[in-house]
């Protein structure tokens, strides 16, 4: 057996021992840790919580936790953040694009500022919150009227302006 030979069988025999041994890097992570950040909502609304609100509960929240972002009633601020109005998306791609007239689902709403919003402390506003900040956008968007409350059979039930200028990924879900 060539010398070539004997290094080839001894590299492979030495790293089968050392992938086979871990890092011992980290724990595994259990059930209950995966659910409590699977919080996806689906469009039509599967993975809603329980909970509901209205514009009127919004608006509060709104001033306090949001406007430093994203203006007064949503208008914008200095760093643009527009959650209201816009020009419809078709007339350019340049076009701001805002709740109104973007967004093609309430349930992505919903999802985005449950998950990432304030921006500064994401996950940290109560599920009737969302749906408080979520029925106070779609209001100040003329979505929804201001006395409609919003919870996990109201929700998936508004026809958003632009839900048909998508192209669907998963159409058996909504």
């Amino acid at each position: 057996m060539s010398t070539l030979s004997r290094f080839t069988l001894l590299f492979i025999f030495l790293s089968g021992t050392a992938l086979a041994q871990s890092p011992g890097l980290g724990t595994r992570i259990s059930e209950s840790e995966i659910a409590a950040w699977d919080i996806s909502i689906l469009p039509d609304g599967t993975g809603l919580p329980a909970g509901s609100g209205s514009a009127a509960q919004g608006a509060p929240i709104f001033a306090q936790k949001c406007a430093f972002c994203h203006g007064e009633g949503g208008k914008g601020s200095p760093a643009g953040n527009q959650l209201v109005g816009g020009a419809p998306v078709s007339s350019a791609i340049e076009t701001t694009k805002t709740i109104g007239n973007f967004w093609g689902y309430s349930t992505t709403v919903f999802d985005f500022i449950r998950r990432a919003m304030p921006f500064q402390q994401p996950r940290t506003l109560t599920d009737n919150e969302v749906y408080a900040l979520t029925a106070y956008l779609l209001a100040l968007n003329k979505i929804i009227g201001e006395n409609e409350v919003m919870n996990a059979k109201t929700l998936p039930q508004v026809k958003m302006p632009n839900r048909d200028g998508f192209i669907i990924r998963f159409p058996e879900k909504i």
